[in-house]
C-alpha cells in the first residue's frame, strides 16, 4: 500500500511539472508576442530565452540571435549560436555569424560564412562585402571577380550604408564597388595612382555625397605628393 501511494505521489509529481511547464511556456510565449507588439527589444530578448530553456528550439535560436546582432550585441549573438560553419544552419544563422563575425573585426572567419550566403543566394550585396573582406585579407584577385560581377549586377535602387562619420549614410551601390576597385587597383599597382583615382572620380560621379570615397581620393593625391621611401 505504501509504494502504491508514494508511485500515486510521483505521478502527480511528474504531471504537475508537465502542467507548469506547459503553462510557462504558453506565458512566455504570450510575452513574446506583447514584447513584439510593443517594439521592446529587451523584452523580446527576455522572452526567447526563457522559451529556449524551457523548450530549446533551433528557430528560436537563431531569432534571438539574429535579434542580439539586430542590436550590435555581436559577441552575445556568436554565443547563442556559435562561430563554426554547419551544413544545416539556416540562412539566419548563416547571415548572423557572418555579420557578427565582421563586425567583432574576424575577416577570415567571417568569410567563411558570407561565402556560404553567396552560394545559397547570390547578389550584390554579398558581392560587395565578399569584395571587401578578399581586399582585408590581401587576395585582390578574389576581389577583383566579385567587384565585377556587382558593378554588372547592381541595380540603380541598390544602396550601400556606411558609417564613417558621425551620421550614417548611404550611397549608390554601384559607386561604392568603383570605390572597392580604386582599393584593388592601389594595392595591386602603386606605381599607377591615377588609375585607382579614376575609378575614384567614376564613383563620386555617380554619387558626389561619397565621403569615404572623397577622403580616399585625398589620401591617394597626397601620396603622390609625398616621395616613395627607396627600398633597401
Amino acid at each position: 500500500m505504501k509504494k502504491v501511494f508514494l508511485l500515486f505521489l510521483l505521478l502527480v509529481g511528474i504531471s504537475t511539472n508537465a502542467q507548469t511547464k506547459t503553462e510557462l511556456e504558453k506565458h512566455y510565449e504570450a510575452f513574446y508576442e506583447q514584447m513584439r507588439l510593443q517594439g521592446d527589444v529587451n523584452g523580446l530578448i527576455n522572452a526567447l530565452t526563457h522559451l529556449n530553456v524551457l523548450a530549446p528550439s533551433v528557430s528560436r535560436q537563431d531569432t534571438l540571435a539574429y535579434i542580439y546582432a539586430n542590436e550590435n550585441k555581436h559577441m552575445q549573438a556568436l554565443n547563442t549560436i556559435g562561430i563554426e560553419k554547419g551544413t544545416t544552419d539556416s540562412d539566419l544563422a548563416v547571415q548572423v555569424k557572418a555579420i557578427s563575425l565582421k563586425a567583432l573585426n574576424q575577416p577570415k572567419r567571417a568569410l567563411e560564412h558570407f561565402e556560404v550566403l553567396n552560394a545559397r543566394m547570390p547578389n550584390p550585396y554579398l558581392a560587395y562585402e565578399l569584395a571587401d573582406l578578399k581586399i582585408q585579407l590581401s587576395d585582390f584577385t578574389g576581389a577583383a571577380t566579385h567587384i565585377e560581377y556587382g558593378i554588372a549586377n547592381a541595380k540603380e535602387d541598390m544602396k550601400y550604408a556606411f558609417y564613417e562619420r558621425q551620421q550614417p549614410y548611404e550611397v549608390m551601390l554601384e559607386a561604392a564597388f568603383l570605390h572597392l576597385k580604386a582599393l584593388v587597383q592601389f594595392n595591386k599597382d602603386q606605381t599607377n595612382i591615377d588609375a585607382a583615382i579614376a575609378f575614384i572620380d567614376e564613383a563620386l560621379e555617380i554619387d558626389p555625397t561619397f565621403n569615404l570615397a572623397s577622403l580616399s581620393r585625398q589620401a591617394l593625391e597626397s601620396k603622390k605628393l609625398t616621395p616613395a621611401e627607396p627600398k633597401e
